[in-house]
């Protein structure tokens, strides 16, 4: 039996949970391959499920939405992907670990001109921002948007590409001062730091609002972004970062200035549409190769100390994509 490294956690907690263990290599089913790992995404997500459950359907568990890395072994049925090839793949858990099995349609070929280290930020991150922008935001020249979160991996990668759209203004919402001077290098005109973000919106448009705002955040965040929002404009929620019960919206809070509300996950996606990721994937992985967007790594370690990324990131210090190292 071939043993590799992972990390796991066996009860939720804090950061201190997670383990580094020695498993078994999987082999991959048929419509999957095996990745040897270069490098791992973390993403708040795995802070979520570590912490609260969030996306785990049974404890131990494995976190790990993204890898880059090399096609070890593919399964029965998989086309245009063979072993010894560079790739980069969004899983729906277990990227924590040296070898990852993928469901083959969500493995993409190392896009051109990027290294492996490069392209372990991209595969939850830049679909997200792109279909936030386009596909569920309709973002139009001209327009005006409001990104939460704009220091993180979404929000760094949303400000340049709503720049590169034509938006007529990009502002921000951060957790402090240096975050807001680092997303104002990345595309934002504006950067808020405070909680009243709606009345700052208003300040800034002359009163008129905002055509588009991007919520990770949930709960009060989502109504005070209705009131940052507007006559026509569209709010997309994609996280429920704060915690809070499901909220709810209705006629009086959108029939009388024509706004709406949609939604978006990734890996939701994935899972139910997984030929509409894929040609999202593509399109957002250009931008990277033409050079629209830079997404810059901005903390690397190695796969066994996974606990200190997420306290990194748990304690809202990091900005832009953190990484675990996996292979030398």
């Amino acid at each position: 039996m071939l043993l590799m490294r992972a990390v796991e956690f066996h009860e939720y907690g804090g950061p201190e949970v997670l383990k580094a263990v020695d498993a078994e290599v999987p082999e991959p089913g048929p419509g999957q391959v095996t990745i040897d790992a270069a490098y791992t995404g973390v993403n708040f997500a795995d802070l979520k499920a570590r912490a609260e459950g969030y996306r785990v359907t049974a404890l131990p568990f494995r976190p790990g939405l993204e890898v880059s890395g090399r096609v070890r072994a593919v399964g029965e049925g998989v086309e245009g992907l063979r072993p010894g090839q560079d790739v980069v793949a969004l899983v729906g858990s277990g990227a924590y670990a040296e070898v990852v099995a993928a469901d083959a349609a969500t493995v993409f070929p190392l896009p051109r001109g990027l290294d492996l280290r490069t392209a372990a930020a991209l595969p939850t991150v830049l679909p997200t921002a792109h279909a936030l922008l386009h596909e569920v935001g309709r973002l139009r020249a001209g327009e005006t948007v409001l990104v939460h979160g704009a220091a993180g991996g979404v929000g760094t990668a949303a400000g340049q590409l709503a720049r590169a759209a034509g938006a007529g203004a990009v502002y921000g919402v951060a957790s402090s001062r240096d975050k807001a001077a680092y997303a104002r290098r990345h595309g934002y005109d504006e950067v808020f730091t405070t909680d009243t973000f709606a009345a700052d919106v208003r300040r800034a448009t002359g009163g008129r609002g905002v055509d588009l705002v991007l919520d990770p955040v949930g709960g009060e965040t989502l109504r005070h972004g209705l009131d940052a929002l507007a006559a026509f404009g569209r709010l997309v929620s994609f996280g429920n970062a704060s915690g809070a019960e499901p909220w709810h919206v209705g006629q009086p809070e959108l029939y009388a200035q024509g706004r709406s509300v949609a939604g978006f996950s990734v890996l939701s996606l994935a899972q139910s549409v997984p030929d509409a990721l894929r040609a999202l994937a593509e399109r957002a992985f250009r931008t990277v190769v033409e050079g629209t967007v830079r997404l810059p790594v901005t903390a690397e370690f190695p796969l066994a100390d996974a606990a200190e990324a997420h306290r990194l990131m748990g304690g809202r210090a990091s900005t832009g994509k953190l990484l675990l190292r996996t292979s030398g």
